[in-house]
């Protein structure tokens, strides 16, 4: 065989340029389950394995980000080769229809730094009060100020309740007075929150000379769900479920009706993995960009 066309462990090389980083990871993944790649053995080097599949490297790291937030591997980095994890049979798929759906603090990190292997990300987000997209977004910030990763461009959507609408949740479980002490926390976090998540992205202008978008819209309505869409090829979707809490505001408890959104269960769709997560993400996408472009209006995160 001619030296430029072997392959990794003996396979032979990928000739399409199209596979997919989720293919990789599904191949990879395939190798570590089977013990063709043993636990604590260190992977082939991004650039072997990108010279296997035929494709960029971007695709080969979104594939190992993948699998170390299945708790495969251990190191992901720009520069030495990943390990496999001491036990990988142990650890249970976090992406795919096998997929458990897991509370969003702990499934939207890691695949928001999968994202981030993408030379282009692409982020949209209709949610509450963007806190849990705030904490996920960093640890690829940190994977960026770490020289391990570097996309050419980042563009981050947002859509967030209109300050001016009475929100459905939070509410006080006697009903509001003149003054609603909740409407104002939620508006004070959902300002903060914003601000941190634009001047936490904008910054990766001036550090790593990143080309960075962040915009947001207001919504006339409080949303019942959140959505993250991910590089136009994944969806993340949970239920914002209401329950009897107790909130202090100024000292005093306030009995009320809220969703604890951190804890909500992220289900994830993929494009790809069948018709319908295919159909699931195109029409979020379809959904997500009628909101922004139709009845959305201009926000500002000020008080």
């Amino acid at each position: 065989m001619d030296p430029k066309h072997a392959a990794v462990n003996g396979r032979k090389r990928a000739q399409r340029s199209h596979t997919s980083h989720r293919q990789v990871a599904d191949e990879l993944r395939a190798r570590i389950r089977s013990g063709q790649l043993r636990p604590g053995e260190r992977m082939p080097t991004q650039a072997k394995l990108a010279d296997e599949f035929g494709v960029e490297r971007s695709v080969v790291r979104q594939a190992l980000y993948i699998l170390q937030s299945e708790q495969l591997l251990t190191n992901v980095s720009k520069g030495s080769p990943a390990t496999v994890a001491p036990d990988p049979g142990l650890a249970r798929p976090q992406t795919g229809p096998a997929a458990p759906p897991l509370p969003t603090t702990v499934a939207l990190a890691p695949r928001i730094a999968a994202a981030f292997a993408a030379p282009h990300v692409e982020i949209d987000a209709l949610c509450l009060t963007s806190v849990s997209l705030t904490l996920a977004i960093g640890e690829p910030l940190r994977q960026i100020h770490a020289g391990r990763t570097k996309p050419a461009k980042v563009d981050v959507r947002v859509l967030l309740p209109s300050r001016d609408i009475a929100l459905a949740f939070p509410v006080p479980v006697d009903g509001r007075g003149d003054v609603d002490p909740l409407h104002e926390r939620w508006l004070a976090q959902r300002n903060a929150q914003g601000q941190v998540l634009r001047h936490n992205l904008l910054a990766l202008r001036a550090t790593h000379g990143i080309d960075v978008q962040v915009s947001f819209r207001a919504l006339p309505f409080t949303p019942p769900v959140k959505l993250y869409l991910l590089n136009g090829e994944e969806s993340l979707f949970a239920y914002y479920t209401l329950g009897r809490h107790e909130a202090e505001i100024d000292h005093e408890f306030l009995e009320t009706y809220d969703a604890q959104g951190t804890q909500s269960m992220l289900f994830a769709f993929e494009q790809g993995v069948g018709l319908r997560d295919t159909t699931f993400v195109e029409q979020s996408h379809l959904w997500f960009n009628a909101l922004w472009e139709t009845i959305s209006s201009e926000l500002t995160l000020t008080t």
